[in-house]
């Protein structure tokens, strides 16, 4: 079980890269997503919310075994995080990649409330719900881009 736990934390080994392991992580993130995305809107949410859950867990399980809270070696949450992001966004090349820096950007940049779960939350729904804010900041960002652009 402990090596499942850090499979999935690290997705796959991202999150062991030596290098911005939440951009790699984040990277690895878009084929997971490219597999979702043929799914209706509603399975897909409730499959996101699912994941979420469970990558809480992980995350929560994973902080035990490295010993290390928050860990650059998990990368679920950037996973959790981007899907978020590419909530009912339309297929294409242009919005994979648009989504994937938005994304970066507003995970880095912790516009609040994603500070306040990054910051005060010392346990797996803290790791990951920072993501998800900063999804959310993301997804609407890259709505509003697509329709301007």
């Amino acid at each position: 079980m402990r090596k499942f736990i850090i499979i999935l934390a690290s997705w796959g080994g991202t999150g062991y890269s030596p290098l911005a392991s939440g951009t790699v992580g984040t990277l690895a993130a878009i084929p997971f997503y490219l597999l979702l995305n043929r799914l209706s809107l509603p399975l897909y949410l409730v499959t996101v919310a699912a994941f979420i859950v469970f990558a809480c867990w992980v995350a929560g399980v994973a902080e035990r075994i490295f010993n290390e809270p928050d860990s650059g070696k998990i990368v679920i949450d950037e996973v959790a995080g981007y899907l978020v992001t590419m909530i009912a966004v339309p297929l294409s090349l242009k919005s994979v990649l648009l989504g994937f820096f938005l994304f970066r950007l507003f995970d880095i940049t912790k516009v609040p409330p994603a500070r306040y779960f990054d910051r005060q939350v010392k346990n797996g729904y803290g790791v990951v719900l920072d993501d998800v804010v900063a999804g959310i900041y993301a997804c609407l960002a890259l709505h509003l881009l697509l329709r301007v652009v």
